[in-house]
């Protein structure tokens, strides 16, 4: 299936997205097809799953259970090691069907997929050291003569619901994992990238995954509804919005929830900053992928003593970007998922624009591609400043006090991840405990992210660690084995008289 979903791509067909259900790549309903939005014609198309076949995917994935939970870690692991080969064995055409899909920019898909090789790895690394404990119960006098072990057991049946924007990696985070941990995973597909999915499935296939290990399915939201609230699944791993996010732990019910959701992020830069680098980096991750991060760059907050410094350098750095065809080696700004989104960074900035602020670029659309805009000191009430813009936008703001300026950040309802350029340690650490995000960047904007590092949220951001490591807590249950009577420590309460 993977050599026949690159092969259309390549050919500029349209590639077949089919279902991966017990073993068998096919499905009953009715496809839908999905229209590159920068190319705007039908790149790809996918079976919407229909009602019996999430039944039959939830049906066997809780048969299969068992037998995936059975595969031994370390032959998990060389699984995971050989994706991780494949993808970067395949990674130019892979990089490919992302830029159809999506409008991402070829080199920016390579970077993906250069990602998932690694997520994969990491994956296979995290397989190979689940373990447990030998509990210290004797130290404690209700414990003496027992001896209490623990060891980390599969979930049993995993739903991944992925997002568009990264939908490659962010399946390798949430699959990989899942099957690291021994967990057979139901896998929905985003409406916008079902090609990208499946090939990413394939490739895993291919590597030696069991079928009984992952279903992929396409649809929306209503398939992923379905299956959040069916029974025999024990974890939801979701990447997404706040809305749909709360929908998924609504559908979910009493279940482990693993949401990474909605982000505003702000990057503080002080004046002890090295304003050049910082105008060069935030004007970089600001328009990757047209802003499409839950961790772009949104909003900038520079010092005063420094702002017409920054904003001349950053302006200048985003008039230097290539905005295109994706497909063009030199583009570094392709376009958005479609042009509503698009359409929601022109009537934002114009917002902006009628409340004072001034738009130094941008703020116009062809299609889908959003021109790279700046919103120069918008009012603190701008949308700009509070929702998430999720597009090709940033907003530059002065600051005159640090800690107003870290109060100013935490007003948002998302708290993600922030950016802090300067030097000083006091600065950093206070930073760090005071600003209501799951992760602090220095010298760095908000948006960047090692793949075996712990990312999430709080707030309106979620709740859970994405990286295989910590998304391997919420895939497995700590399970307890207590030997009453037997110890291995020493069960005396007191040493034995002498005799005299």
């Amino acid at each position: 299936m993977l050599q026949d979903l690159l092969k259309a791509a390549d050919a500029n067909d349209v590639v077949e997205a089919l279902p991966y259900l017990s073993g068998t790549w096919g499905g009953e309903g009715p496809s839908v097809a999905r229209t590159g939005p920068y190319l705007r014609r039908t790149v790809s198309r996918a079976p919407t799953a229909t009602a019996a076949e999430i039944d039959t995917a939830v049906t066997r994935a809780t048969g299969y259970a068992r037998q995936t939970a059975d595969l031994a870690p370390a032959a998990r692991a060389d699984i995971l090691e050989a994706a991780a080969r494949n993808a970067t064995a395949h990674r130019d055409r892979l990089a490919r069907i992302l830029a159809l899909e999506l409008g991402k920019p070829l080199k920016d898909s390579r970077t993906e997929i250069d990602r998932v090789a690694s997520t994969f790895a990491v994956c296979a690394a995290e397989a190979r050291r689940i373990d447990g404990e030998t509990l210290p119960v004797a130290g404690w006098n209700t414990g003496v003569g027992n001896t209490a072990f623990t060891y980390r057991a599969p979930g049993g049946v995993a739903v991944a619901i992925t997002p568009f924007n990264a939908p490659a990696n962010l399946l390798a985070h949430k699959l990989g994992a899942s099957f690291a941990a021994g967990n057979t995973t139901l896998v929905k597909a985003p409406p916008q990238a079902p090609a990208t999915s499946a090939a990413v499935v394939a490739l895993l296939i291919d590597s030696g995954m069991p079928h009984q290990a992952v279903q992929l399915l396409h649809g929306a939201g209503d398939v992923g509804a379905a299956l959040c609230a069916a029974d025999p699944v024990s974890v939801v791993s979701f990447t997404g919005s706040a809305e749909t996010g709360a929908a998924v732990a609504r559908a979910a019910g009493a279940k482990r929830l693993a949401l990474e959701l909605g982000g505003n992020a702000a990057t503080v830069v002080c004046e002890d900053a090295d304003v050049a680098a910082a105008a060069q980096v935030c004007a970089r991750t600001g328009y990757s992928n047209s802003g499409q991060s839950c961790i772009s760059v949104q909003r900038v907050y520079v010092h005063r003593s420094r702002y017409r410094e920054f904003l001349d350098a950053f302006t200048a750095a985003v008039d230097a970007l290539v905005v295109g065809d994706p497909l063009e080696e030199t583009t570094d700004v392709g376009s958005m998922v479609d042009d509503r989104a698009a359409e929601r960074v022109v009537a934002w900035a114009r917002e902006a624009r009628d409340l004072g602020a001034r738009v130094i670029r941008g703020g116009t659309r062809d299609g889908a591609t959003a021109a790279p805009t700046i919103v120069a000191d918008p009012p603190a009430h701008a949308s700009v400043v509070v929702q998430e813009v999720f597009g090709a936008l940033v907003a530059v703001l002065s600051y005159d006090d640090f800690d107003a300026v870290l109060d100013q950040c935490n007003t948002s309802r998302y708290g993600l991840q922030a950016g802090l350029f300067t030097h000083d340690l006091t600065r950093i650490v206070a930073a760090w405990r005071r600003l209501e995000v799951g992760g602090l960047i220095v010298n760095g904007s908000s948006n960047f992210r090692l793949d075996h590092v712990p990312f999430g949220g709080v707030k309106d951001s979620g709740f859970g660690r994405e990286a295989p490591r910590w998304l391997i807590d919420d895939y497995t249950v700590v399970k307890t084995l207590v030997l009453r009577g037997l110890s291995v420590w020493g069960d005396s309460r007191e040493l034995p008289k002498e005799d005299s």
